[in-house]
């Protein structure tokens, strides 16, 4: 397993981490996902870590915090090998307390997560989107006091836009406040708009990409292809409207790129997509999920090898989309690109 710093920081984080959706899902959104029991999670972590996958990213929300519970007993005598990472922000219940980053309810969701999760600090915390009720310099001072009381030890953000982190991020070097070093976002081959400018901004302010759903929802996985049904099992017949936008015949194009790869390298189409993102860009540590330990020992099967440059270019030809302004202008002019040119 390869490791990477988590953007600027001393944090050291597997190319691939595990995503706890699928821990004791419940719900029309996280039961489609998966449901997996304590001992069920306990082989998983088990076979992640032979491979060297140590950190485990869940969420509050997550179930209802089952995810953070079954994840905590899934660990249980072996915290020193394991990182955490969670998330807090969206609405856990009905309450005027329970949604949010103020300071009162990130002490109590740090607190409470902490209890689920059978554990006294968490390795990296991470807001799960941008509380625009919430002055920034309260969020900031409020994670600066988690972490003096030891409580977490980094910070990040999930799905913010580039002016709310670097926003934020301004206000942290102001102030002498922790700054964030990790953004979980959504990138795939089918959706690639993290490149437009959080790409840009990661890598110009030291912000490592956490990825989300490197398999788009589920349609990169292979069973998804042109003229042909979803899948009877395909957890998209339950959670495509929660999912990001997927152009359909972009999608058919991509998977027949990935099939033409795979009998060139003998790996899966998942394999594939996975690796491809690996290499992009400021991408710190892939997420993968899975549902059962076979798929699990099929995602893993994403490293140890490399794509190689033609194959990397088809792949990069059959997924690009247009930019849109104000983007597209550096992309498409040669007196725009000598100012900005490309990251690799």
């Amino acid at each position: 397993m390869e490791y990477r710093q988590l953007g600027a920081s001393g944090l050291r984080v597997p190319v691939l981490s595990f995503g706890a959706g699928t821990f004791g899902g419940s719900g029309p959104l996280f039961g489609a996902w998966g449901n997996t029991d304590a001992n069920e999670a306990r082989r998983m972590v088990d076979v992640a870590l032979e491979a060297g996958v140590n950190l485990f990213d869940t969420a509050d929300v997550y179930s209802e915090g089952a995810s953070e519970e079954v994840l905590g007993h899934a660990i249980k005598g072996r915290r020193d090998a394991v990182l955490i990472s969670t998330k807090t922000a969206l609405p856990t219940g009905d309450g005027p307390a329970d949604w949010g980053t103020s300071r009162s309810r990130l002490i109590a969701a740090t607190d409470a997560a902490l209890k689920r999760l059978g554990t006294d600090y968490i390795d990296l915390l991470q807001l799960h989107a941008f509380d625009a009720h919430t002055p920034i310099e309260e969020v900031l001072s409020a994670l600066d006091g988690l972490i003096r009381a030891g409580k977490i030890r980094y910070i990040g953000v999930s799905n913010f836009a580039g002016w709310e982190l670097m926003k934020s991020l301004g206000i942290s070097e102001r102030n002498g406040y922790p700054r964030y070093v990790a953004h979980q976002v959504y990138y795939s081959l089918a959706g690639r708009d993290y490149e437009w400018e959080l790409m840009p901004l990661a890598a110009d302010q030291g912000v490592g990409a956490l990825v989300w759903s490197p398999l788009a929802w589920g349609r990169l996985t292979g069973k998804i292809r042109r003229g042909q049904p979803l899948p009877e099992g395909s957890r998209l017949h339950q959670t495509a409207e929660y999912g990001p936008p997927v152009d359909d015949e972009k999608l058919y194009d991509i998977v027949d790129v990935l099939d033409e790869i795979a009998a060139e390298t003998g790996r899966t189409v998942p394999q594939i997509a996975l690796n491809w993102l690996i290499g992009r860009p400021t991408v710190a540590s892939v997420i993968i999920g899975a549902r059962n330990e076979e798929q699990l020992r099929q995602n893993l099967g994403a490293v140890g090898w490399s794509l190689n440059v033609n194959q990397v270019e088809r792949l990069d030809r059959v997924s690009a989309i247009a930019a849109p302004y104000p983007y597209f202008p550096y992309r498409r002019q040669a007196g725009f690109a000598r100012l900005n040119p490309p990251l690799t």
